[in-house]
């Protein structure tokens, strides 16, 4: 049973990764090409939420990743701790 740990362990890291590989990336590229505005004409600030992207707004809420990157570090701590009690414990 101990030899089959790890190749359970490397092809379930194997599947995961392919299934990464399927995630769609984000590339900061427009969809539709712009239009060369003039320089010398002065651009109004856009008032309608519809008209603003997420880099024209100038600011982002990034309170929802840091509770969410905190738990998942937190869950991966619990999981080393669990694993190193567990190995230090004494088989019987």
């Amino acid at each position: 049973m101990s030899a089959r740990r790890p190749l359970l362990t490397a092809t379930a890291a194997g599947t995961l990764l392919c299934a990464l590989w399927f995630v769609p990336s984000a590339n900061a590229t427009a969809d539709k090409e712009a239009k060369p505005q003039p320089a010398t004409q002065a651009q109004p600030p856009a008032t309608s939420s519809r008209d603003l992207a997420l880099a024209d707004t100038g600011s982002v809420d990034t309170t929802p990743y840091l509770i969410g990157g905190t738990a998942f570090l937190g869950v991966g701590a619990g999981f080393m701790a669990y694993s190193m009690r567990r190995a230090a414990r004494p088989l019987i």
